[in-house]
């Protein structure tokens, strides 16, 4: 996500630098990762391994000193972010025990909780979202994992199916870490829902965020830990730990194919971090799934589960979330016609967007001699997925 707002998380840059930058070329001008001293291994970079097959590795980089060492600006990042708390609405739920910011506007009622931050929250941090402020899209309660006995499985077509624990995900495996933005489906369908009412509730256009995720590559499970995928394999399925009733009860679960999970230009991750921390509860603590460019539906938090199929996950949540349909298509036309289905109508990459935040809906700019004699600043943000620029 861009925002044009004064880049906050930038102070730090000397005067002159570019404000405006790939992540990939952040990171190697970079001599540590800037989550360094966290307990965790130093990060990595597609543009570090590049460099290291290019022979490039070993060279001093003359720029290096016109960078700050805290690259996101996560020192901080939570400066002026009230701290999470319980909220009442939650009491005699199963998220009774979970601590969220009483900024976000909450959008499901009572449970499950969905909220996303004020545009003018998600505007004053600029690119990088403090994680009290991230979006939250939860179709359930929240598991409440434990590093210490969280296990991943990996099965179906791999060479050797394994078992990780959280410290081996960690120890075994070259730390990845990147800037990623996560956005909704179904983003801006209060819009949708004024012309024509829909299956969903009123998300806003604050349902993106963006924050450094920290984790091992998916691919480097697949290759390292597995010993590689066997013959026939296109996919790789995902599942969560949380108990949901759609499909008359089942876990949150999706798939990717295969070619992208094993395309070390995709950085598909396991998850373990968030801006410089261990992840929220709301945000799959302990390890989650990060597909960039992808819309967020993708992304299984609470990641238990990984199978390597010929054929994509048959989840009630893989076909019934995510789906975008004709204008003449309603849920009875959909369920007799088979349209949940249909490959055309699946989201995968997250859609090109773009949002208006000054002048604020409602606000009303006054023409006259003294307005028109001084500029004004419109202000918003933009972001794409993977195939747009």
């Amino acid at each position: 996500m861009g925002a044009c707002v004064e880049p906050t998380q930038f102070a730090g840059l000397e005067p002159g630098s570019a404000q405006l930058l790939l992540a990939t070329d952040v990171l190697r001008r970079a001599n540590s990762s800037p989550l360094c001293g966290c307990g965790f291994p130093a990060a990595s970079s597609p543009a570090e391994k590049a460099d290291d097959v290019l022979g490039h590795g070993d060279e001093e980089d003359d720029e290096h000193h016109d960078w700050h060492e805290d690259l996101y600006g996560l020192r901080n990042l939570h400066l002026g972010v009230e701290p999470p708390v319980h909220d009442p609405r939650d009491e005699g739920t199963a998220d009774a025990w979970v601590e969220r910011s009483p900024s976000l506007v909450r959008l499901t009622g009572k449970h499950p909780f969905n909220g996303e931050p004020p545009l003018s929250r998600l505007m004053e941090h600029g690119f990088v979202t403090p994680g009290p402020l991230h979006y939250v899209r939860n179709h359930g309660a929240v598991p409440r994992g434990f590093w210490a006995t969280w296990t991943v499985e990996v099965t179906g077509l791999v060479r050797r199916p394994a078992r990780l624990t959280m410290d081996e995900l960690v120890g075994s495996f070259p730390a990845l870490e990147l800037p990623v933005t996560l956005a909704c489906s179904s983003g801006r369908r209060k819009e949708q829902n004024m012309a024509r009412q829909t299956l969903g509730f009123n998300w806003g256009p604050g349902a993106v965020s963006t924050s450094v995720w920290r984790g091992a590559r998916l691919r480097d499970v697949l290759l390292r830990r597995c010993g590689g995928v066997e013959r026939g394999a296109l996919y790789v399925c995902f599942e969560g730990a949380e108990d949901l009733p759609g499909g008359g009860g089942t876990k949150y679960g999706t798939s990717i194919s295969l070619e992208r999970a094993m395309d070390p230009t995709m950085d598909v991750m396991l998850a373990y971090m968030q801006n410089g921390g261990p992840l929220l509860p709301d945000h799959g603590f302990p390890v989650r799934l990060i597909v960039p460019g992808c819309t967020a539906g993708r992304m299984v938090k609470w990641l238990r589960r990984i199978v390597v199929s010929t054929t994509e996950s048959d989840n009630y949540y893989h076909y019934r979330d995510n789906r975008f349909f004709p204008s003449h298509v309603d849920v009875e036309l959909a369920e007799a016609e088979g349209w949940w289905y249909k490959p055309e109508y699946v989201i995968n990459e997250m859609n090109i967007n773009s949002v208006i935040t000054t002048p604020g809906h409602g606000d009303i700019l006054p023409i006259n001699a003294t307005t028109t004699q001084s500029a004004y600043t419109v202000k918003g943000f933009a972001y794409s997925g993977e195939s747009c620029m």
